[in-house]
């Protein structure tokens, strides 16, 4: 049965981007009207086959002539991966020919040049592809390419390992590894003189040259290691990211559909792991044929008839599940950075699907730059009707994730990540951290000086507050996060919460800022625009299931990190009563429209707050300047006073600090002996992963004698009563800012120096918010017990 041209047709219909028609095809879906056809072969047709082109046993022998839109297909062959098109060939008379597995790839010689009559043009459809020049340039590149190439370029400094061809080291480095991602870096093929074409195609062609090179790289995998039994690890897979420039997300346009783009943001959700059908098993009821479906974006072609010419009967086919085959699959959404919205405008959002190795790689609140093809699906007028609007819901098919921000602290490793973070490799470098940044980081913690450095290399713009600096270079360390199983499987929290109180003016919100910068998953809030629902979490319904879900608030998406709260005073009391169960259990309770459960928010604390009447008033207590429940002040570890004092000479050299700011970008008051905030987090990000602190014998008598000696500072010779001058929450917080001291350092074991700096730390702070305004003692009642109206009432009749 051969294919009717319509009667308009002439050889010289012009084709769709200038392409000969000869070479095209349209899609099964539309078949030319034949009158000899009748609807069973009509349906067949559509039912069986879901590819571009006719197939040569259906009688195809010249294609239509007049082209249509594709139907994306599967091109990852075994790989489960979203759908993309199908690349094929022609035979010497124009036929398509299907290219259906990896191995008929093998048969098709990069070599041969593109003019052989016995085997025509190779192009995928639709582009301008020619997929053997495109095998043979990447072989070359994988066979070629030396790190030398790209640093040239950049002006790097070269070694003599980077002449050496990189990607077998680097596929060696995958087998020892047991991985099967193989992260391609763009700026490498930019940098190699025979695949700069090769990138301007995978940016605008992605799913059909990502099969090549997926194809490309496994044959290139199996030549190094013949001899070895790979197994499953035989199927490489390209993940190509560092594009030459990333994309605003409300700069995506139709401009951008199926094309490979980057796009940067803060994760702000993503979905439980659901089992995405890659391939649909059907059984015949009758004669138990059994038929495999490829599933096209989605949908499940499902055979209308048995194939079987015995049996030949309608409408009989049933889908066995448990022979279906199944990949993992997460919808996730990203949200615009605030650094990147514009004003007066909200941030933009992207609803992204991840598969297989990516899925739950990130977790809400991580910073990243996510490379994927940008895709537009038609939105249903009912999900039970096939009818569709003129409108398109676009989302991203993600290739790969990086994790951006370097500046930023890492997680502490004693929380216990998922393997999927910790076994997931964003990059294609064989040693993350590299010996020179070792060897600088060992450099620096052996000066003698190293506090009194890294305490002045925080925000080193704000002049003095050198003991707040140290209070939250500490908070940045943290201590270690214990679980002890033998009380009860009991929980110690390592992080540190810092409360900067005092007059307007002193720096106090520039410190957060700094804070938030470097802090790792760290959140920025404000506390009069905050809710107990957004700083917890918050039941919504998903667009996906209909399902009622929980959204995180900012103290679960800081989990792992530091929550920055400005004007805290602002909060309203239903806020502030979600904290004390964060800030001492790290954990929050939610009991909402039937959903019970409890989330992990580990995360310190960095609050600010004014006085009533925007005046510390020295006649009256913490609490009854700052309008704050005792309990909940009680939480925090280091509580500061920041105030204006009047000081001419402080004032002076306060003044001139101010100018030169403006003058330079250097302070005067910083001098040489800061550190910069890139080696700043570097040694904070090398301290977390490689240091757990543990208490030595001395350490540990120490500090139970300046607990005691803490206490004793209560008791009066004379007199009967007894103030309280702290509590065993005082304790433990010497215990984690020593933890930190040491961490600082580089040290496994906590010392006697570290204890008595932390204990040092905790008694400048306990004398300046714990004072007695009318005794002038350390009293911590006026922090626990006393309640701020009555003192106020006191001192005002007084």
């Amino acid at each position: 049965m051969s294919s009717q041209q319509p009667s308009d047709f002439t050889p010289d219909t012009p084709s769709r981007g200038g392409r000969r028609t000869d070479l095209l095809s349209s899609q099964i879906d539309t078949p030319m009207t034949n009158n000899v056809r009748t609807p069973r072969q009509q349906r067949h047709r559509r039912s069986e086959f879901s590819s571009t082109f006719l197939p040569e046993d259906m009688g195809a022998t010249s294609p239509l002539a007049y082209p249509s839109t594709p139907v994306r297909n599967n091109t990852f062959f075994d790989t489960p991966r979203t759908p993309f098109r199908t690349p094929f060939t022609t035979n010497t008379t124009g036929t398509p020919l299907r290219l259906d597995s990896p191995a008929q790839f093998a048969t098709l010689d990069p070599d041969m040049e593109e003019t052989d009559p016995s085997l025509g043009a190779r192009l995928i459809w639709g582009t301008t592809v020619n997929i053997q020049e495109a095998i043979g340039r990447f072989r070359n590149f994988l066979s070629h390419f030396t790190l030398a190439h790209r640093k040239e370029q950049t002006g790097e400094a070269m070694s003599a390992d980077d002449h050496s061809p990189f990607y077998p080291m680097y596929l060696a480095h995958l087998f020892n590894t047991k991985s099967t991602n193989v992260n391609l870096n763009c700026k490498n093929l930019l940098a190699y003189p025979e695949t700069r074409g090769l990138y301007e195609q995978l940016v605008k062609y992605p799913q059909e040259i990502i099969p090549l090179m997926d194809h490309t790289v496994t044959e290139f995998y199996l030549n190094q290691y013949e001899h070895e039994d790979l197994g499953a690890l035989s199927q490489l897979k390209v993940r190509p990211y560092n594009l030459e420039g990333s994309v605003n997300m409300r700069d995506l346009d139709p401009q951008n559909v199926d094309q490979l783009i980057t796009i940067k943001g803060l994760l702000i959700r993503s979905s439980p792991i659901i089992p995405d059908m890659k391939e649909a098993f059907f059984r015949c009821l009758i004669c138990d044929n059994e038929v495999t479906v490829a599933v096209d974006r989605g949908r499940i072609l499902e055979p209308t008839r048995c194939h079987r010419e015995s049996c030949g009967a309608d409408n009989c086919m049933s889908l066995i599940h448990n022979r279906c085959t199944f990949s993992d699959k997460q919808v996730a959404r990203i949200q615009e950075t605030p650094d990147v919205v514009p004003d007066g405008q909200t941030p933009q959002t992207v609803t992204m699907c991840l598969y297989d190795d990516l899925v739950d790689v990130a977790k809400p609140g991580d910073r990243l730059e996510i490379t994927g093809i940008f895709r537009g699906v038609p939105v249903r007028v009912n999900p039970k009707q096939r009818v569709i609007r003129a409108l398109f819901r676009t989302y991203l098919d993600v290739v790969h994730i990086k994790r951006t921000d370097k500046k930023r602290v890492s997680v502490d490793k004693s929380l216990g990540e998922t393997s999927a973070h910790e076994n997931y490799e964003e990059g294609d470098e064989i040693e993350r951290v590299s010996g020179t940044d070792e060897e600088e980081i060992i450099g620096l913690s052996r000066r003698p000086n190293l506090y009194e450095i890294l305490s002045r290399s925080i925000a080193p713009s704000i002049y003095e507050l050198d003991d707040v600096k140290k209070g939250i270079l500490l908070q940045l360390f943290g201590g270690t996060h214990k679980k002890s199983t033998k009380n009860g499987s009991s929980q110690f929290r390592g992080d540190i919460n810092v409360l900067l109180v005092g007059d307007p003016g002193t720096s106090k919100s520039q410190l957060l800022q700094y804070v938030h910068k470097i802090a790792p998953r760290g959140v920025y809030t404000s506390g009069k625009g905050s809710s107990a629902v957004g700083l917890t979490a918050y039941i919504t319904r998903d667009p996906d299931t209909r399902q009622l879900v929980l959204e995180s608030g900012a103290l679960v998406l800081s989990d792992g990190g530091v929550c920055c709260i400005d004007e805290f005073d602002k909060m309203s009391d239903t806020t502030r009563s979600v904290l004390h169960e964060v800030m001492e259990q790290q954990t929050i309770s939610v009991a909402k429209a039937g959903i019970i459960t409890t989330l992990n928010a580990r995360t310190s604390i960095c609050a600010s707050a004014n006085p009533i009447g925007s005046r510390w008033n020295k006649n009256l207590s913490v609490p009854a300047n700052l309008n704050l429940p005792p309990p909940l002040l009680s939480r925090f570890d280091l509580l500061y006073l920041i105030l204006d004092r009047v000081d001419e000479d402080a004032d002076r050299r306060l003044a001139k600090h101010l100018v030169t700011l403006y003058m330079e970008d250097n302070p005067f008051t910083a001098g040489v002996d800061i550190v910069g905030i890139e080696l700043l987090t570097k040694y904070i990000n090398y301290a977390k992963e490689k240091i757990q602190p543990e208490l030595s014998n001395e350490a540990a008598n120490t500090l139970v004698d300046c607990y005691v000696e803490l206490r004793k500072q209560g008791q009066d010779r004379g007199s009967s009563d007894r103030r309280i001058t702290a509590t065993t929450r005082q304790l433990e917080s010497m215990i984690r800012m020593s933890e930190a001291h040491a961490r600082m350092r580089l040290s496994s074991v906590v010392e006697v120096g570290d204890v008595l700096e932390a204990s040092r730390l905790l008694r400048e702070a306990i004398k300046e918010y714990a004072t007695d305004p009318k005794t002038g003692r350390i009293d911590m009642d006026l922090m626990l017990n006393v309640l701020p109206k009555l003192i106020e009432d006191d001192v005002q009749n007084n």
